[in-house]
């Protein structure tokens, strides 16, 4: 017995995955076959039989809709307030000229009960003691007394009270009921013949098999006349069902409540089943077929697969970061996979050591490049200001001269210390009031600026420098073309773990094509380290793509950028808005 186990577990591994992917395959196809029957063929199965019995339903209240016309039709005819008066004066006429203006009378009515459209042979009115008295088009082939109609059929139905009953003579079915007041007094009878082609149009066609619509006693009124018929046929015991008779046919049928009638259609079971059973063996062979192919598949992949892996595991324990070609030799083969695993386990951790080293020399890189962005912001900021003081002192005007010194040598400040550090929205913010105080010696009262900020605008951590650019861009370019007061609205705001920076103005907007250019160069840094290294250090005239590859360079991909006018709005000028993340890891 241990032999046998010992032996058991020297299998080959590519027999062992053969192994073990045949058990799953059988597996599969066993499945399979339940969840075909089970969720497949046995729904299947359960709605074709219920779509059969909707059917018979659907047919018998068809049959049932055309006589409840006839009953409405007769009703109409009843309802009338001449019809009693008319019967007694015709069973009481003396003359035939008085009998035959009655008779004229009784058809007013018929043709006003009728009106313009008519789906029936004919209609007849019979006196009470059922001798004929008129039809509606004198077709000649009503019977003159209505007792013969009705002794000479035994198809149709009984009397109920004051109801009606349908009797059938060769092809013609006939609605029969009673003409009495609302005390009961009987005045004559009613006849109404249904028009047979109109009832076999609701019976044919039906896929479904040959319809047959028989009365309580077993006789056939309406449906199929050739054919398959009902032998021995027993009264239902419930008023809708499905049985299979002698013969394996699906007989569905449904009574109605009205009439009395039972609709039945009468199905080969071949019909029935014949689609399902096609379902059944396709889906066998179908997974047979897969079966089979995924089997051979597996065994030539496994083939091809597992055979090279003892070369690839020695090669694996002795590669390295600068070594990427190394022959294979040769080494113990037992236990292949556990051994490849282990070769590259080691593997990843050398590279990992290797890939912390990248890390290291390219973050090394991208602080050297953020202070070369904020370098070539400064000259061009002092030499604004410098312009500005120039103007201010030529017009004498000494108080101004010392405020912007001030405002200037605080800038200054800010500029210069510890320029490769970053700072606090707050401090950002600080330095552009200065920035706009500046400015505003310039435009005076043409220009307003307002900034508001949340109280924890101090834990926003940011490059130096980067608003000040789209301050500038609003007062060089977005006033060129609107009258004053020119208003910069600067906002900051903190919500869900998000801070939001909105520059708004009032000027002419960003014209379309230039909006879209910004963007377009924002969407392609989709990396701030990946922009910036593959391009030089240069940005042009400082402008708003340098602030955000600077804000790209710290936030990486949790930063997100927006400029859009506001006309949608209502209003003018344009906002630029950023959107970050307060998370710490900004690498």
């Amino acid at each position: 017995m241990i032999k046998l186990i010992h032996r058991a577990t020297q299998f080959s591994l590519q027999t062992k995955v053969l192994l073990t992917f045949l058990a799953l395959l059988m597996f599969v196809l066993g499945c399979f076959i339940v969840y075909v029957n089970m969720i497949v063929i046995r729904p299947l199965k359960q709605k074709t039989e219920q779509d059969m019995l909707v059917t018979a339903t659907k047919v018998r209240e068809q049959v049932d809709l055309y006589v409840e016309q006839q009953n409405q039709l007769s009703q109409r005819i009843l309802a009338s307030k001449d019809i009693f008066a008319t019967m007694e004066k015709s069973s009481a006429a003396h003359s035939n000229y008085e009998r035959l203006n009655q008779i004229r009378k009784l058809k007013d009515i018929m043709f006003q009960a009728i009106g313009p459209s008519m789906n029936m042979k004919d209609m007849a009115i019979y006196d009470k003691e059922g001798v004929l008295l008129t039809s509606y088009l004198g077709s000649g082939d009503l019977p003159a007394m209505l007792s013969n109609m009705v002794a000479n059929s035994g198809d149709g139905r009984e009397w109920e009270g004051n109801g009606f009953i349908l009797v059938r003579q060769e092809d013609t079915i006939s609605f029969v009921r009673t003409i009495n007041d609302q005390n009961g007094k009987v005045y004559g009878y009613l006849s109404i013949q249904m028009d047979q082609a109109y009832i076999q149009k609701l019976t044919d066609g039906i896929a479904a098999g040959e319809v047959y619509i028989l009365n309580q006693q077993g006789n056939q009124m309406t449906g199929s006349e050739s054919g398959t018929t009902l032998s021995k046929w027993t009264k239902p015991l419930s008023d809708e069902g499905l049985d299979v008779d002698k013969q394996n046919n699906y007989v569905s049928h449904s009574t109605s409540p009205s009439t009395g009638w039972i609709t039945y259609i009468v199905t080969p079971k071949q019909s029935v089943l014949g689609s399902i059973h096609s379902v059944q063996s396709m889906s066998i062979l179908l997974i047979t077929a897969l079966m089979l192919v995924s089997f051979v598949y597996i065994l030539l992949t496994t083939r091809n697969l597992l055979l090279p892996i003892r070369k690839l595991r020695s090669q694996i324990w002795r590669i390295n970061y600068s070594n990427m070609n190394l022959k294979v030799d040769e080494r113990p083969k037992n236990n292949d996979l556990l051994l490849l695993n282990e070769a590259f386990q080691d593997l990843m951790e050398r590279l990992q050591q290797s890939i912390d080293r990248e890390k290291a020399a390219l973050h090394e890189e991208v602080m050297a490049r953020n202070s070369t962005l904020q370098a070539q912001i400064a000259p061009h900021f002092i030499h604004n200001v410098l312009y500005l003081i120039s103007i201010a002192a030529q017009e004498g005007k000494t108080k101004v001269v010392s405020d912007m010194c001030k405002h200037l040598s605080d800038s200054l400040r800010y500029i210069v210390s510890s320029p490769y550090a970053h700072v606090t929205l707050a401090d950002e913010l600080e330095h552009t009031r200065h920035y706009l105080s500046l400015v505003q010696q310039k435009y005076e009262e043409d220009l307003e600026w307002e900034i508001h900020a949340d109280a924890l605008a101090s834990e926003i951590r940011l490059p130096r420098l980067v608003i000040q650019p789209f301050v500038e861009n609003c007062i060089e370019h977005a006033f060129s073309n609107t009258a004053p007061p020119w208003r910069i609205q600067i906002t900051v705001k903190q919500y869900n773990g998000l801070w939001a920076l909105e520059i708004k103005d009032n000027g002419e907007g960003f014209p379309l094509d230039k909006m879209q250019e910004i963007l377009a160069k924002v969407q392609e840094s989709a990396a701030g380290e990946n922009h910036l290294l593959n391009h030089p250090t240069s940005l042009g005239n400082m402008g708003m793509l340098n602030s955000i590859n600077r804000l790209k360079l710290m936030y990486s991909n949790r930063l997100f950028f927006n400029i859009f006018n506001n006309h949608a709005h209502g209003e003018n000028g344009a906002t630029i808005q950023i959107i970050g993340s307060l998370t710490k890891d900004f690498y």
